[in-house]
């Protein structure tokens, strides 16, 4: 009887483990369009025979649920997906900086260049015609606005990066916030069966930050998981998320990034906010410091030249446009024209009402070095081409990331996704072990009835 009861013991454990192992592939068959779940297995164990002498072991149980993952596949999605995030980002803002400087849609500054200075040569064929004087002063003061807008709207671009960049920091704590709580949860479950839906959340809750910002993670072990920015700032540490902060600086006026008081706003790289970091602070500002050194080139060309010449009441010619300030920041937005009355224009060269000399010198200054070697027009072309080659490059680096991330999907999907075909493959396979050791255990109840009538009295 002792051994019937042991052989009992085994089918029943047979199956509980069957069953157990059909709930898991079944669970797989569920969530086989769930975003970012992983394929679990129930990997089996024989139990050891409670006599160890016996050669028989004493059935089967389920040792663990096992996520199949690729930790190292896992790491290099978190990395790529950064970097797509952080293109598209950058794209995104880059062109909208671009549109300002879309001169066959009107929004440049090269017809109001060669407005200004077709308007002195107008004036050099006939200095002392008032209509084309005053033709002058408003192509100056279109110039002049020009900058003014094309400036001041890229600063209010730059402010509105700031704000998407402080709503993106609230999300990052948000997200580091649930990292470490799950830190926890999978840490008191290490014990027993993994719990495979758990690691998902946080595995999902990585990626969705490494959208966010370039991230590095580590097996902190028992289950838990250290994450750091990039450049190695800390933002989950075990059940501790570090909350990073925002902050207007004093230096730009813009937001920037604090972890715990420091400054990490240069050292951001990766997702969104690294995107909108590179184009608020390196391509936006680079646009509007080549503005500010062409208003100024050509602010200071044109004064020198008016001050060398004469105006229509003989009188020695001052500044047109307002002298760019000190160090020139600022010098595109602050552009503007000082003077009202077009007899100021100081047209002639010797005194005299009808000479043209100086307004000649003015007009050729359009193909003089005046802003770095580079003439006005050259010195734009050359920003309005610098956008241009960022773009197409950020372009080109975007298209590859997209194929680079495809193909790491790809490769996630053959390992941790659910293949229907190999699913219904174990479901064959657990319910016929299943079958099998229900047979063993109504053969041994069957047994075990007839041991008992042998045993009863007569």
């Amino acid at each position: 009887m002792s051994n019937l009861f042991g052989i009992m013991d085994v089918a029943t454990s047979a199956l509980e483990a069957q069953q157990q192992a059909l709930e898991v592939s079944g669970n797989n068959i569920a969530n086989v369009n769930t975003p970012g779940y992983t394929r679990q297995v129930a990997v089996l164990k024989e139990v050891p025979g409670a006599d160890q002498n016996s050669a028989v072991g004493g059935g089967v149980e389920v040792a663990q649920v096992q996520s199949v993952t690729d930790n190292v596949l896992e790491l290099q999605l978190n990395q790529e997906n950064a970097n797509q995030s952080s293109l598209t980002s950058y794209l995104s803002a880059s062109q909208q900086a671009q549109t300002l400087f879309n001169d066959s849609q009107g929004s440049g500054l090269q017809s109001a260049i060669s407005s200004f200075f077709n308007s002195l040569q107008q004036l050099s064929t006939n200095p002392s015609d008032a209509p084309t004087r005053q033709s002058v002063l408003l192509a100056a003061q279109n110039l002049a606005q020009g900058f003014n807008t094309t400036s001041q709207s890229l600063t209010q671009q730059q402010t509105a990066l700031s704000g998407e960049i402080a709503n993106d920091v609230k999300q990052v704590n948000t997200l580091t916030q649930q990292i470490a709580t799950l830190n926890v949860q999978i840490s008191q479950t290490q014990s027993g069966d993994t719990n495979g839906a758990l690691i998902d959340q946080r595995t999902h809750a990585i990626r969705s930050l490494s959208s966010l910002v370039g991230v590095s993670v580590t097996d902190a072990g028992d289950g838990e998981v250290s994450v750091s920015t990039a450049n190695g700032a800390a933002l989950v540490v075990g059940n501790t998320a570090q909350a990073l902060a925002t902050q207007l600086s004093a230096t730009d006026g813009q937001q920037h990034i604090f972890d715990q008081g420091q400054d990490l706003t240069s050292e951001i790289s990766g997702g969104s906010i690294g995107g909108m970091l590179q184009a608020r602070d390196q391509t936006i500002t680079g646009l509007k410091q080549g503005l500010d050194q062409l208003a100024a080139g050509l602010s200071n060309s044109v004064n020198t030249q008016n001050r060398a010449g004469t105006d229509l009441n003989g009188n020695p010619g001052g500044n047109i446009f307002s002298p760019p300030p000190a160090g020139i920041s600022g010098a595109a937005a602050q552009m503007t024209v000082q003077i009202n009355d077009p007899s100021l224009i100081a047209a002639s060269s010797d005194g005299s009402a009808g000479s043209n000399g100086n307004a000649t010198a003015m007009a050729g200054l359009v193909n003089q070095g005046v802003v770095n070697g580079q003439s006005p027009e050259t010195a734009y072309t050359t920003i309005v081409s610098q956008i241009a080659g960022q773009i197409s490059n950020a372009t080109a680096a975007q298209t590859a990331s997209n194929l680079n991330l495809q193909q790491l999907q790809s490769q996630r999907s053959s390992i941790s996704g659910v293949n229907m075909d190999e699913e219904a493959s174990n479901l064959i396979q657990f319910e016929r072990a299943y079958q099998g050791a229900a047979r063993v255990a109504e053969v041994v109840d069957q047994m075990t009835q007839t041991a008992l009538t042998l045993g009863s009295p007569a």
